[in-house]
């Protein structure tokens, strides 16, 4: 049975990635060895979007409301790329210490973690 999913994120600073995770997103983590932290995440949904180039993905955090969770990032001098309004919601890109970059959006879409949180 499946229980979880794992993401990798690729960097070029996983030191500086790792602290912005526990740091400024406040995820809790476990050491699985010598600082290599491994995060716990938020409920996750997957997509699968037609594309021409197969190995590509993407990383989306969710949130209620995006506008709030823009401020208070600048609190942590986080910075935010401007809002783009998608069909599916608005976004923003967050780079990382690293250099990668992830978004963070408030879906206009149903979500499926809101039907089976129930």
């Amino acid at each position: 049975m499946i229980f979880g999913a794992h993401l990798i994120i690729y960097s070029n600073d996983a030191t500086a990635d790792r602290a912005f995770l526990r740091d400024i997103f406040g995820f809790p983590s476990v050491d699985a060895g010598q600082g290599w932290l491994i995060f716990a995440l938020p409920p996750a949904e997957v997509a699968v979007h037609p594309d021409k180039e197969n190995d590509r993905h993407e990383l989306y955090f969710m949130c209620d409301d995006l506008k709030s969770e823009i401020l208070t990032l600048a609190e942590k001098d986080v910075r935010c790329s401007e809002v783009e309004e998608a069909r599916w919601g608005s976004v923003t890109r967050i780079r990382l210490p690293g250099g990668s970059e992830v978004g963070l959006y408030q879906p206009k879409h149903p979500s499926a973690l809101a039907r089976t949180s129930n």
